[in-house]
């Protein structure tokens, strides 16, 4: 072993070309069953908090921890998709970015169906009667999502189409009365 500064050298072991191809295929294995491309699995844990309003007592949902990973009670997969880019784009450049769950119908218990991080979709849930709770996105959630942007490039802006041509444009009509 040597020394150079705070550092410190170990000497580098001779592996075998199967030794490392098997530790690779492992390590693949391992990132392909929690990650791929466009899918991550998360993990959500809901707590239920009463809350008074005037003579009533109400529970109000809210989600307690947000992790990744396949392991808890509820586990939901978050999946990209191209349609969805300038959306992401509008969440990652809010103050906060969050993750939506959709979590059943208003005035049930919450049972997470699904997970999203495209405020629009978020609000078709919430047109349709469906309870959706937010959480704060976590960084590492963040950073796929800009690398996912990265990847496929960002959501073409959508212009109105023009009716005809030259329609919407001002046209230079003699007007009947001149100027004195």
């Amino acid at each position: 072993m040597m020394a150079l500064g705070m550092l410190t050298c170990l000497p580098i072991q001779a592996l075998s070309l199967s030794t490392v191809l098997s530790n690779v295929i492992h390590l693949r294995f391992r990132v392909d069953k929690y990650m791929s491309e466009n899918l991550r699995p998360i993990s959500i844990t809901l707590v239920a908090e009463p809350k008074q309003v005037k003579r009533f007592t109400l529970t109000q949902w809210r989600i307690a921890e947000l992790t990744l990973g396949d392991h808890g009670d509820n586990v939901l997969n978050l999946q990209l998709s191209m349609t969805e880019r300038a959306a992401y784009r509008f969440n990652l450049t809010s103050a906060t970015p969050r993750l939506f769950v959709r979590a059943g119908f208003t005035g049930q218990a919450p049972k997470p169906d699904a997970i999203t991080a495209s405020q629009d979709v978020a609000a078709g849930w919430m047109d349709g009667e469906q309870q959706v709770l937010e959480a704060p996105m976590p960084m590492a959630i963040q950073v796929w999502i800009e690398s996912y942007l990265a990847r496929h490039g960002e959501a073409p802006v959508e212009m109105r189409k023009k009716k005809r041509k030259g329609a919407g444009r001002a046209k230079d009509t003699p007007s009947k009365e001149q100027p004195q």
